[in-house]
């Protein structure tokens, strides 16, 4: 096997530093920008939520693509690629006179997330690192944590001083001029990924017991967490409006989602060889109807705990999405078995913004509580999950 190009410290933080961009502006922009966008181009908040949803889509679709471009060249083209697709997205969205040509920007921003996020990332550490990869796979996750934190105040800064146009544009300079020369830094392949950690026999290796029920239970609880998170990264701030919270009141505790999430990081980051992923992902999954639990009993006092408990355990189910396909089914071809895992994710995680925002004009409790419910089946996904054999 050849060595990596690259070392594991240099890898996350390059990693670290573009996801924190990529998902600055992407999954935490909507929350900024729709009702301005919609007031000024006489569209509706939930036709904005519909196009971002729609972006969504399209990155499940390109997903599985994406993953198998990794397993066969590495990451580095899709990573590069996907910082200029970003930069066009935005650039077209700062330009949109209207909202279909909005709605356009929204869907080529899609295509930017399905090869410029955690999945390509984290294939990439996988491909340089095999199974020494889950350490580092957490420390991008630690700096990209901090994404919730510097975007949600900044775009809604730039928002309020600037307009939704500038805001947008400045978002196209970032993926323009940090992310793509960083991405251009990472090592040019020198072999097929999946064959870089391949042991002699493992070329004809034997199918993981029990694969596709596997495969199933882990997609499900996947698809639940990515529907709370794209939940929450577009609807947090007015959950908490529409549960009795002041906008002043919302907006902080919002920015506890990023500390809480590189908090529990932190602590998966120094417990990595002590507990099993599967564990980290029951404990992650279970902090949000525990935080939801305690909103809805006391109303806007619990914000900032509800914040924090949804935090960390985002945070801490983040690195789960990455390190517990690779300790179920090992290495090789994981970036097909993550691109294939993100189906279901992405697509729950496209429409469950617009299917929330519907629900909030109804009832935010209720809103909240079709949430804790899917958690708990979630959860029990996760309980009928095994420890592989060692």
């Amino acid at each position: 096997m050849q060595a990596p190009s690259i070392t594991p410290r240099r890898a996350v933080w390059t990693l670290g530093v573009t996801q924190l961009i990529g998902y600055g502006c992407t999954s935490y922009l909507p929350a900024t920008l729709a009702k301005a966008q919609a007031s000024s181009l006489g569209v509706s908040t939930a036709f904005v939520f519909g196009a971002y949803s729609g972006g969504l889509l399209i990155s499940a679709l390109l997903g599985p693509m994406a993953g198998r471009a990794v397993d066969r060249h590495g990451a580095r083209r899709p990573l590069a690629l996907g910082s200029l697709v970003l930069t066009l997205a935005l650039i077209v969205m700062a330009a949109a006179q209207d909202g279909v040509q909005l709605a356009l920007a929204w869907l080529v921003l899609g295509a930017g997330m399905a090869l410029a996020l955690y999945d390509i990332a984290f294939a990439g550490l996988v491909g340089w690192f095999g199974q020494d990869a889950r350490r580092s796979i957490t420390g991008v996750t630690l700096i990209a944590g901090f994404a919730s934190t510097i975007a949600w105040p900044l775009s809604a800064w730039m928002e309020g001083a600037y307009g939704w146009r500038v805001t947008a544009l400045f978002w196209a300079a970032t993926n323009l001029l940090i992310a793509l020369p960083l991405h251009w830094t990472l090592p040019r392949p020198t072999q097929p990924a999946e064959a870089a950690h391949a042991a002699p026999d493992e070329a004809d290796e034997p199918p993981v017991p029990g694969a596709a029920l596997k495969m199933v239970l882990l997609a499900t609880a996947l698809a639940v967490m990515a529907g709370v998170g794209s939940v929450m990264a577009a609807h947090l701030p007015l959950l908490l409006i529409g549960l009795g919270a002041s906008a002043t009141a919302a907006i902080a505790a919002g920015m506890l989602v990023g500390p809480a999430q590189v908090v529990a990081r932190l602590g998966e980051f120094f417990l990595v060889r002590r507990i099993h992923p599967l564990v980290s992902a029951r404990v992650a999954v279970a902090m949000f109807p525990a935080g939801a639990g305690l909103l809805l009993a006391l109303g806007p006092l619990a914000a900032a705990p509800f914040a924090a408990l949804y935090g960390a355990g985002n945070g801490l189910f983040t690195i789960v999405r990455g390190t517990l396909p690779l300790v179920l089914f090992g290495s090789r071809n994981y970036g097909r078995r993550l691109g294939t895992l993100s189906v279901p994710s992405r697509l729950v995680g496209a429409v469950a913004p617009l299917i929330f925002a519907l629900g909030m004009e109804r009832s935010a409790q209720m809103s909240l509580w079709v949430l804790i419910l899917a958690c708990l089946g979630a959860l029990g996904c996760l309980f009928a999950l095994r420890k592989p054999a060692a």
